[in-house]
């Protein structure tokens, strides 16, 4: 299930990936630029791109990893606790059903 902090995180993640395509897409459209300060822009830039491109892939892996951590805890405590998430199950589908129905009039 996801949460608003997950479903956050994975926009923020989305933003970042754009804004560092965005950035790549300027560093090739100037590549023929000439020019002393040009070229120790696009080296800066190059090299922060690079770094927020590492910090992207361990920003997701870390994701990933607690998102399994919880899959893996959730399904431990189901087969550990049957009846009880049997009946938190059908307690949530009811109060979902309810709400739902109660909209509707």
């Amino acid at each position: 299930m996801k949460t608003p902090e997950t479903t956050n995180n994975e926009k923020l993640v989305q933003d970042i990936k754009a804004v560092v395509s965005d950035a790549e897409a300027i560093l090739h459209a100037t590549a023929g630029q000439a020019g002393g300060e040009i070229a120790q822009l696009r080296s800066t830039m190059t090299a922060r791109l690079a770094e927020a491109k590492n910090r992207l892939m361990e920003a997701e892996t870390a994701m990933v990893d607690k998102a399994k951590i919880a899959a893996k805890a959730t399904d431990e405590y189901v087969h550990e606790n049957p009846w009880q998430s049997i009946v938190i199950a059908g307690g949530v589908g009811f109060l979902v059903g309810y709400l739902v129905s109660s909209r509707r009039d």
